[in-house]
């Protein structure tokens, strides 16, 4: 385990990836001694690296971040005189989603997935039909039809759009009732498997490659009837879109593989939109993260203030002096639940147009100066996309985002604690 968490604070301090990581700690003899491994010893093969990062799960790297943390404040290195705090996107592996875009690869991948059922020894006998060439004719329509610049023909490519859309969402139904008559026989072809496999033990090369064909088989399996039900939402999504219906946000499925990722508009004038989780951080006067949780979706602000807080309060011992955020939080409850929970000043632009006594508040000197100083965290939010993970989480899901989050923040504080304890 030592091993294993030195080489993913190599690769989270390096962006590396899981292969060159490996490939690179087998090449270096400094490397080799920093992760504990011996010269004539073997580096752990990626796919381990993989599987261990996954099993372990977010718990496992949120207690790591705790105990780094308990560490440096029993060495008095943690400062809590003022903590700022702000959220931002982590963008999930996803590429920009699109209605054809979605129903062309759901089409694909249901073909594919049906060969690897097939090829495993499921549903040999169901007749099964690809359809993926008509769908990439119409998507390659759609693509050809926004290229036109007349403004003659736009009225035109619109409606011609609207068209092979409907197409697109037509065919991807018809694929999904196609791929569960393909899943009826391959449930009863993998239970027949099942049983002739219970009946007959005895040879042991024979039963391994048995069992490693019914392995393909249920996985395969489970991947079909995943992506069907995504089909069918994504072509629901389709047909609301197509009536003058914008889908609801909160629940819009915009990625085939990764059902967590929610569209979340923050504001950037490059990034209107983003596609991923919403994650806060609160860091101090040193750079140090004290505090960051991920969530599905874009949930608000305000609410995740007062947890954050009370977290760092049991980690440090102590509340912080002041706490500054950004409007998003301005909440004149908020800065009553932090003012109870041990905070002496509370430095929060309010939302809206604030009264005449409020507006005196923020206009004295000191609460400008820490608003000033709150705009920092911008750079800390920027050097941890850049330089730790966080500008694209590669592991899937909610659980997956948290993961990858947290070693990102577990390399950066170990770069951050260990140059103040030098």
């Amino acid at each position: 385990m030592e091993t294993y968490l030195r080489l993913m604070f190599l690769k989270f301090r390096y962006r590396l990836g899981y292969e060159s990581l490996c490939r690179e700690v087998s090449d270096s003899i400094t490397w080799r001694r920093f992760c504990r491994i011996p010269l004539e010893g073997s580096v752990p093969h990626p796919t381990t690296l993989m599987k261990l990062t996954t099993r372990c799960g977010a718990a496992a790297v949120e207690g790591l971040n705790e105990a780094l943390l308990a560490k440096a404040a029993a060495a008095k290195l943690l400062r809590t005189n003022r903590v700022r705090v702000d959220t931002t996107v982590v963008p999930s592996n996803v590429a920009y989603p699109t209605d054809s875009g979605l129903l062309a690869k759901a089409i694909r991948r249901i073909a594919a997935t049906e060969r690897r059922i097939q090829a495993a020894g499921g549903a040999t006998r169901t007749r099964v039909r690809d359809r993926s060439r008509s769908a990439g004719k119409r998507a390659h329509a759609i693509g050809a039809k926004l290229r036109m610049r007349s403004a003659a023909g736009k009225d035109e490519a619109r409606a011609a759009v609207r068209r092979v859309t409907g197409e697109l969402a037509d065919l991807a139904e018809t694929a999904a009732r196609d791929a569960e008559r393909v899943l009826v026989n391959a449930k009863r072809a993998l239970r027949r498997a099942r049983a002739k496999a219970k009946e007959q033990q005895g040879n042991d090369d024979r039963d391994a490659a048995a069992g490693r064909r019914r392995g393909r088989l249920a996985r395969a399996v489970d991947d079909l009837s995943d992506l069907v039900d995504a089909t069918r939402q994504i072509a629901a999504q389709t047909r609301q879109r197509l009536s003058g219906v914008t889908p609801n946000g909160a629940t819009r499925r915009v990625s085939l593989h990764d059902p967590d990722t929610r569209p979340i508009a923050k504001g950037p004038l490059g990034k209107p939109v983003e596609f991923g989780h919403k994650a806060q951080l609160a860091d101090n006067e040193d750079g140090v993260v004290l505090d960051y949780n991920v969530e599905q979706g874009n949930p608000a602000d305000a609410p995740q203030l007062s947890p954050a807080v009370e977290r760092i309060t049991r980690r440090t011992g102590r509340a912080p002096r002041v706490v500054t955020a950004d409007r998003g939080y301005g909440e004149q409850k908020v800065d009553e639940t932090l003012r109870e929970l041990g905070v002496r000043t509370v430095v929060i632009p309010r939302k809206g147009r604030p009264g005449k006594a409020r507006q005196a508040e923020e206009h004295r000197p000191a609460f400008r100066r820490t608003i000033k100083w709150r705009t920092g965290i911008e750079g800390r939010i920027s050097t941890i996309k850049r330089g730790y993970g966080w500008d694209r989480t590669r592991i899937d899901g909610t659980a997956g985002a948290r993961i990858w989050a947290g070693h990102g923040v577990l390399a950066h504080n170990l770069v951050k604690i260990s140059a103040l304890a030098a």
